[in-house]
């Protein structure tokens, strides 16, 4: 009897299908079960297609490419339909891919699917419940995975997926190491049962071996399947009381990178829809574990280059505590060219222009150069070096910054130096510390300025002269500011990414960290570091953006310097000292801003008024009336029964105020008269050079908690 009777017999059908040319070809119990005469025939692609149900017409694609890729036979079901779109009867399709070139033919059977009534099949979808589930499983899966930033966080996704109707109770990882099967990661099983697994050759007579060297996937329905194919390594999973196992090959780029393994406790047949979803999580997983490692490789990079570039603040510094963060920006090769730096400086008799003291000086350097690239971080290095250089050449701060300008202008005058916006710049903070006195001189190049927080918990923004940032203009000279920092007082520079991370702007971003820093108590500096940068950067900065738009995340770097109390800390008073210079009447705004922070407690908001309108009239007299700069020194402390606030404002021009009456319409000459209405005392008094005007305001109260 001829195969074609044997299998019409059992109501099977033969077909052939040509990819390339696009036509099928059907024995005739093949076109009856399509619902056509019993007859072998010739049809087209779309005669055939207008016989199957749309729905699994479109699955034929994904379970024919799945076959294909694993060398094995393409399995589905289909419902035939008749020419009013009823479904008629379902079948089941067994066939081979044959590849040719770049098609393909499949060859193969239809036979009907017994124990099903035309009505039920019309009923009963093939693509139902479990088909959707699948497709919402594989959504979830490829957003966790494509979500996880680390091997152990692609692990962790890995095993907690639950695949629709066969979850896998065991699942391992396995990489590449030369030529040895190594472990990435496992789950189901505990760490003592890894060890014959952890580094396997792979010649190894190990079902993930061969799929490594082959690149094909290995499906063992049973145990016997298991012990037939792999009889030597047998005993290493018999042990574990699994029923199935699939070994899947994890590709990147066309390059085998490892692979996966599910196994199961219950008995698994691995049918094409099973297969699919296996083949679509190890190819989700490959790319999530091949993301991740590109991740972990930029991540240590990035960490070598901190590690190199940035100091390490050890405790040989006597008096002193220092603390220091650098936070990198989000996303790619986590550098730029934010710094900060400590240096021991030589001796005050060896310094150009030293005083000859003997007081042990230190240098805190903190700058950003432009940019979040590698380039940004390798001009970083190169001017940190060379700050290092001048400073311990003994240079005064503007000194430093004057030839460290030069060297940056240098090195980026060219294309190569050059950003999307023009030349390189950098901006910087330079102090110089004595660590005997507590002075601090400073010299600034468009960077924002320092703040310090008082004994008592103030916090001032201290308002220092500055220049242009460096690399800009060889020329250019940066004035030093002086002010002392008291025992225990905490001195802070940042970059501007801790203010304007989270959409602030510089204002905004102080107000937030100025009340970071009023809140601590000033003693443990690691914990002040570190709550400075978890409240941009952690979970409450969500909570905490600014009114920008803009949340783009920037660079961070803030350094901590507090002097060491010789005992228990002397109550100072709060005090502010500030230059306002003839050239610069715009910092008398500044120097009201002085008075409000320094008052931010004054129990009497009146008074506080009057006294930022005082100073406005005292400052702004000197500069329209002498040739020199205003000096303005103010000073909170306690008095006899309240804190009592003093301020005077020095210049150098022997001319003393003289109290005129204006009029009505007069623009001067209100000064004394304000203070003889608003202050409790005031007074002028003559110097060897110069004069200084001042007045005193008692706040009303008691002395509880006054002057820290």
């Amino acid at each position: 009897m001829r195969t074609e009777d044997v299998l019409a017999a059992i109501a099977t059908g033969l077909w052939r299908w040509d990819n390339a040319s696009g036509t099928f070809s059907l024995d005739a119990e093949a076109a009856r079960l399509l619902g056509l005469p019993a007859e072998p025939v010739r049809l087209s692609e779309a005669a055939v297609r207008s016989r199957f149900h749309p729905v699994d017409w479109n699955e034929i694609g994904g379970v024919v490419n799945l076959a294909i890729a694993e060398e094995t036979l393409a399995e589905s079901r289909l419902r035939i339909m008749d020419e009013h779109g009823r479904v008629i009867r379902t079948v089941r399709s067994r066939s081979k891919p044959l590849v040719e070139g770049t098609g393909h033919q499949l060859v193969g059977t239809l036979q009907e699917v017994a124990g099903q009534a035309p009505d039920a099949a019309s009923r009963t979808p093939v693509t139902g419940d479990w088909r959707r589930s699948r497709e919402a499983f594989l959504l979830d899966a490829g957003r966790a995975l494509a979500e996880a930033r680390s091997t152990a966080e692609v692990l962790r996704v890995a095993a907690s997926l639950s695949m629709p109707g066969f979850s896998p109770d065991g699942l391992a990882v396995f990489g590449v190491a030369g030529d040895r099967l190594t472990i990435i990661g496992h789950h189901g099983q505990s760490r003592d049962d890894e060890g014959p697994f952890a580094s396997m050759s792979l010649d190894t007579d190990y079902p993930a071996a061969e799929v490594v060297r082959t690149g094909r996937a290995i499906y063992l329905p049973s145990p016997e399947e298991y012990l037939r194919r792999f009889p030597v390594t047998w005993p290493l999973a018999r042990r574990f009381g699994r029923r199935s196992w699939a070994f899947v090959p994890l590709v990147v780029a066309g390059r085998t990178m490892g692979a996966w393994m599910a196994a199961f406790k219950h008995p698994v047949a691995f049918t094409p829809d099973e297969r699919s979803v296996l083949t679509t999580v190890a190819r989700m997983l490959a790319q999530a574990l091949a993301r991740a490692g590109v991740a972990e490789s930029e991540r240590e990079l990035s960490l070598g280059l901190q590690r190199t570039m940035m100091p390490v603040l050890g405790p040989g510094i006597p008096g002193i505590r220092v603390a220091a963060r650098y936070v990198p920006t989000g996303g790619g090769l986590q550098v730029g060219g934010d710094w900060y730096d400590v240096i021991r400086l030589p001796g005050g008799a060896s310094r150009p222009g030293g005083n000859g003291g003997g007081a042990g000086r230190i240098a805190l350097v903190i700058g950003d150069v432009q940019g979040h690239d590698v380039r940004a971080a390798g001009l970083m290095g190169q001017l940190r070096i060379a700050l290092r250089a001048y400073a311990s050449e003994g240079h005064r701060p503007d000194a430093v910054l004057s030839r460290a300008s030069r060297f940056l202008y240098g090195i980026t005058d060219g294309d190569d130096g050059e950003s999307e916006n023009g030349p390189r710049f950098a901006t910087c903070l330079y102090l110089e510390v004595d660590l005997e006195t507590g002075t601090v001189d400073i010299a600034r190049a468009g960077h924002p300025d320092p703040a310090v927080r008082m004994n008592d918990g103030t916090v001032l923004l201290r308002p220092t002269a500055g220049g242009l940032p460096l690399g800009i203009d060889p020329d250019t000279d940066y004035p030093t500011t002086r002010l002392t920092l008291d025992p225990g007082e905490t001195l802070m520079i940042c970059t501007d990414g801790l203010l304007e991370t989270g959409g602030h702007d510089l204002d905004s971003g102080w107000e937030r960290v100025r009340k970071l820093l009023e809140s601590h108590d000033g003693e443990d500096l690691e914990q002040l570091a570190d709550t400075l940068v978890e409240a941009v950067h952690g979970p409450g900065s969500h909570h905490t953006t600014g009114p920008l738009a803009d949340r783009r995340e920037d660079d961070i770097a803030v350094l901590l310097l507090s002097r060491r109390p010789a005992g228990a800390v002397r109550e100072t008073p709060r005090r502010t000292l500030m230059t306002i210079a003839q050239a610069e009447p715009e910092r008398i705004a500044e120097a009201r801003e002085q008075m409000r922070q320094l008052l931010h407690d004054w129990a009497d908001g009146d008074q506080l008024d009057s006294a930022v309108l005082m100073v406005s009239e005292m400052v702004t007299n000197v500069l329209v009336h002498t040739d020199g700069d205003a000096l303005l020194v103010a000073e909170v402390a306690c008095g006899e029964t309240s804190r009592r606030l003093r301020v005077e404002v020095s210049d150098t021009s022997d001319e003393l105020p003289h109290r005129r009456h204006p009029g009505e319409m007069a623009s001067s000459g209100r000064g004394l008269v304000l203070m003889e209405m608003l202050a409790h005392a005031w007074g002028v008094d003559p110097r060897g050079e110069g004069k200084s005007i001042w007045f005193e305001l008692d706040e009303p109260g008691t002395t509880e908690g006054c002057c820290g």
